[in-house]
């Protein structure tokens, strides 16, 4: 599996990990930031952005290429950062490979298997009729009768693109994220990571809750705990400052 990868700044190695539908480019204004302090690599998952499509998709999988990175990259060990589906490849690396990870952070998401809250987000993109599409508003129309929130319509439509034949297409492989999505909700597993671990929750984001904090700690007995005050799933992009600055003071220290 050769992930794409965006390689920027210089010192010490971090490797980003965007969530669910996302892809490096989510990550470019925080990428700018780390990257005046780390060697910052940002990359896409399997069956997102420009990396390779197939049709398997698992946390042991995704970690797996994610160690295949760093081997192609001559990288010992790295820090790692992940958001949302990332955070548990970031989790399922630290767990599987504990020597090849120096500090972990984690957004907004937990080591547990989580219900299926995207259902109307596989309604809404696959009730986009590509073939006829005539342009990006037209597609954000037809995703609204699914998806009502304008900040993730725009989030999914960051996937949209004009293929060599001029077509709209999707650069995610949408059949295999919603064939494996029972593989994506589920939880990472494996041994204790015994390394320091920063999560950062949003405040106002449900995906960490106070009932998680015993499988946190039971994987994670290091664990250290930020909330960022007034944002959601995304406090990276919402509250793109203080983020960086919650980062810095955990890498750096």
């Amino acid at each position: 599996m050769q992930l794409n990868v965006q390689i920027s700044g210089d010192g010490a190695p971090l490797i980003i990990i965007h969530g669910l539908f996302g892809t490096l480019l989510n990550w470019s204004g925080q990428t700018k930031a780390l990257a005046e302090h780390f060697t910052v690599y940002a990359v896409d998952l399997r069956n997102h952005g420009r990396s390779p499509h197939t049709d398997d998709i698992s946390y042991p999988l995704m970690a797996n290429d994610i160690i295949e990175l760093m081997d192609q990259q001559g990288l010992t060990s790295a820090h790692i950062l992940g958001h949302s589906m990332g955070g548990k490849v970031a989790m399922q690396v630290a767990m599987n490979n504990p020597e090849r990870v120096d500090k972990l952070v984690i957004v907004d998401i937990a080591p547990v298997q989580y219900p299926n809250h995207h259902g109307d987000v596989f309604k809404g993109l696959n009730a986009v009729d590509l073939q006829q599409l005539k342009s990006r508003s037209d597609a954000d129309k037809q995703l609204s009768q699914y998806i009502p929130e304008l900040a993730v319509r725009q989030f999914l439509l960051t996937n949209l693109y004009r293929n060599e034949e001029k077509q709209f297409a999707w650069r995610m492989n949408l059949a295999a994220l919603e064939a494996g999505y029972d593989n994506i909700s589920a939880a990472p597993s494996g041994t204790t990571f015994d390394k320091s671990v920063l999560f950062i929750k949003g405040e106002n984001s449900d995906y960490i809750t106070p009932e998680y904090r015993e499988p946190i700690l039971t994987l994670f007995p290091k664990a250290d705990y930020r909330m960022i005050q007034n944002s959601g799933h995304w406090p990276h992009a919402e509250k793109a400052a203080i983020f960086t600055k919650l980062v810095l003071n955990y890498l750096l220290k």
